[in-house]
């Protein structure tokens, strides 16, 4: 056969650019990546809110905390070194009413865990020296989140992928993976390629190659779409940088949020609804064997279960601008409905185990030469050096 490689990389958002990135520059190797789409970091990527998170909320010690925090300063530094933009803005968490305090004082004290020892304490007068019309009974600013667009930094692990000798290829869907006696044949749309090692970086159908390569994951992806407003230009002079609710420690989203981007503007969101397909980027977007599988799988109705109540909630503000409008003037008051003008959408693959628990942490699987990453919703963008890093040393061990 004569597509024959050494490694290939399914899936070009920023983890499997960031990973092959990582693996290329420490070892030199025939390594390929696939993209099902007509570009790179077209899907979670290209979509999310930009920011360059922190840390401060994942439990001290899991996978998120660990290469949030590491791969946060890796980012920094790879955008120094290249040249794209950013700003280190800082954030504040805000608490606006008194029962929110508690929770807010354990994420503070998760953040001090996390190694965020700079982390301040704001009282309601303080507020306002960050964030004027931003109303609290307390808050925290936290100076180590900042802002980035994601595409920018996609892009240039790309071109440093082909300056290391890598090789990627667009319109590329893995249709079907057949394991040989000592290689892997990887079947697309449009070619056929045989391997000795298979990173399964595909993000919303992670799941899905996982399957096709005879493994069960012992989870479901399940999309939740997150819609967004803007402010219009004459109001984004009413938010400074990054303005966040105090989460629901109960549910793994973190609420709606105001965010200056930075290629200009302001981002009003996101709410978390269930999407009808896996790239369900519209309310209009559905696709029935796509629901059907979502539906039939044993833990979505014991989430449902779990959840049904925020999510009915979720739904109803998805529909309602009034809603969302009302959701966001818990942090800025002034705001109304005529500030907002429609955003855009993302969607988050979210992995959801059988028993109906959404998967909280990144989630990896390793066998003997392939490496599947079945679960790495945000901050996995801020992550994604540092997970590139551990993708490229397990590699590299299998190669030796």
């Amino acid at each position: 056969m004569k597509n024959k490689t050494k490694i290939i990389f399914i899936g070009g958002g920023i983890v499997g650019l960031a990973s092959a990135f990582k693996l290329l520059k420490k070892y030199k190797v025939e390594l390929l990546l696939l993209e099902a789409e007509d570009k790179l970091a077209k899907h979670q990527t290209g979509n999310n809110s930009g920011v360059i998170h922190s840390g401060i909320y994942y439990k001290p010690g899991s996978l998120k905390a660990i290469n949030c925090s590491v791969g946060r300063e890796m980012l920094y530094d790879f955008c120094n070194q290249y040249g794209i933009p950013y700003d280190r803005c800082g954030k504040i968490i805000v608490a606006t009413n008194h029962p929110e305090v508690q929770t807010l004082r354990m994420l503070e004290e998760r953040g001090f865990q996390n190694g965020l020892t700079e982390i301040k304490r704001l009282n309601q007068n303080e507020i306002k020296n960050y964030e004027p019309y931003t109303n609290g009974v307390e808050a925290i600013y936290v100076p180590y989140t900042g802002i980035v667009d994601y595409t920018s930094v996609s892009n240039k692990l790309s071109d440093l992928i082909l300056d290391y000798g890598g090789e990627i290829k667009l319109n590329s869907k893995v249709i079907k993976i057949k394991l040989l006696k000592d290689k892997i044949s990887v079947i697309t749309n449009n070619d056929e390629y045989q391997c000795d090692y298979l990173v399964n970086c595909a993000g919303l159908y992670s799941d899905k190659i996982a399957k096709l390569c005879g493994l069960n994951p012992e989870v479901k992806i399940i999309p939740f779409r997150g819609e967004y407003y803007k402010l219009k230009k004459e109001k984004e002079y009413l938010v400074k940088n990054l303005i966040y609710p105090v989460p629901d420690p109960r549910f793994p989203f973190l609420g709606v949020h105001f965010t200056r981007m930075i290629n200009g503007g302001v981002e009003c969101g996101p709410n978390a609804v269930l999407a009808f397909k896996r790239e369900g980027y519209k309310k209009s977007d559905f696709e029935l064997s796509q629901l059907f599988e979502f539906i039939s799988y044993k833990g979505f109705w014991t989430m449902a279960k779990k959840y049904y109540k925020m999510g009915f909630e979720e739904f109803r503000r998805s529909i309602s601008k009034k809603l969302f409008t009302k959701s966001l003037q818990k942090l800025v008051p002034i705001i109304n409905e005529e500030d907002l003008v429609p955003g855009g959408s993302g969607v988050r693959a979210q992995a959801l185990d059988k028993n109906g628990n959404l998967i909280d942490d990144f989630r990896i699987i390793e066998t003997k030469n392939m490496i599947h990453i079945l679960n790495a919703p945000s901050p996995a963008a801020t992550a994604s050096l540092s997970i590139g890093e551990t993708i490229s040393d397990l590699l590299i061990q299998k190669i030796k």
